[in-house]
């Protein structure tokens, strides 16, 4: 038999594709909120010549194929198995400054709105607005924005390990988007604990120290500093007068008071029954009663402006019959 030539390539020779680790993150539907859809977008936006690898990424995220992803400080890092071995990914956006953080906190503090929907675990739709008036965008705007990087022989930026990655992290951005604010350099609990503080008029101002790089000093001087900053909106009303009111479409109807005793008294009492728990020989209308009565008769004689306000004794006395 002839040596084989070293160059005859056959399909065969081409070892299978790794299957999926177990533990891989397999996507479902990323983008289904506005920010798992605007995070995506920028991905399609920045990497339109590349649609190709794009395709082949959202399939080895379906597949599962992205695993150990972690997200904060600017970081995201993954690997994801490919054909022969799993490949280190990484992607790597702008941590914002403390000030930038500091304009933004403040601004979400002054809107009610913008607490409750935080607290509820959902991005408001404005808030990226915020971002942008305090300088910086929450998504890449840009190419330079959003640095990849992938250990695998694709020269292409993103590769589809890359664009795998991307999509698993528009997904995990769709179930928790405080990992925005993660990857931007604030936790969850540090945007939350600064924006109460701030809604509560500053007591620790809205910069969000780093642990372990300011002293208490320096925190005390940045909580001086920003609370001066923080503006909550209020209402002041003035003195107002009767021309000051929407006049009556048309005539006011005429009122009519009437002040004659009930035909029957403690009706309510009776209907309203024993509640619950309630023990005793009398009934609330029979323990009740007396003292409702002496009380309706001195209101009704006052209304009138009757003299002698006969219903005091009366409600003294019944008062005093009920404590036995």
């Amino acid at each position: 038999m002839s040596p084989r030539n070293p160059w005859d390539w056959d399909w065969h020779d081409t070892p299978p594709k790794r299957p999926p680790p177990k533990r891989g993150i397999r996507m479902k539907k990323a983008g289904v909120t506005w920010w798992g859809k605007r995070w995506i977008g920028a991905l399609e936006r920045l990497s339109s010549g590349y649609s190709g690898r794009l395709g082949r990424g959202k399939t080895y995220a379906r597949a599962g194929r992205a695993h150990d992803l972690t997200v904060g400080g600017g970081k995201v890092t993954a690997k994801v198995t490919g054909t022969r071995e799993p490949y280190d990914v990484r992607i790597e956006v702008t941590e914002f400054s403390d000030a930038i953080w500091s304009k933004a906190i403040a601004a979400m503090a002054a809107k009610a709105q913008f607490a409750v929907e935080l607290l509820a675990g959902r991005m408001p739709d404005e808030i990226d607005d915020l971002f942008k008036q305090a300088g910086k965008s929450l998504f890449p705007v840009k190419a330079s924005d959003l640095r990849t990087d992938c250990n695998c022989p694709d020269w292409a930026n993103p590769c589809k390990h890359v664009a795998a990655v991307h999509f698993v992290l528009g997904e995990a951005f769709d179930r928790d988007p405080f990992l925005l604010f993660e990857l931007r350099g604030r936790s969850r609990d540090q945007v939350l604990e600064t924006l109460r503080a701030a809604r509560a008029g500053g007591a620790e101002g809205s910069k969000t120290p780093r642990p372990g790089r300011r002293s208490r000093a320096s925190t005390a001087a940045a909580t001086a500093e920003t609370s001066a900053e923080i503006e909550i909106a209020t209402v002041s009303l003035g003195r107002l007068k009767a021309a000051d009111y929407d006049p009556p479409p048309g005539p006011l109807p005429s009122l009519r008071f009437d002040f004659d005793a009930p035909p029957v008294s403690g009706a309510l009492l009776r209907q309203l029954g024993a509640p619950s728990g309630w023990s005793g020989p009398l009934t609330p209308a029979d323990r009740l009663g007396p003292t409702v009565r002496a009380a309706a008769e001195t209101a009704r004689r006052l209304a009138l402006g009757l003299s002698g306000h006969r219903g005091d004794a009366d409600t003294t006395a019944a008062v005093s019959d009920s404590e036995r």
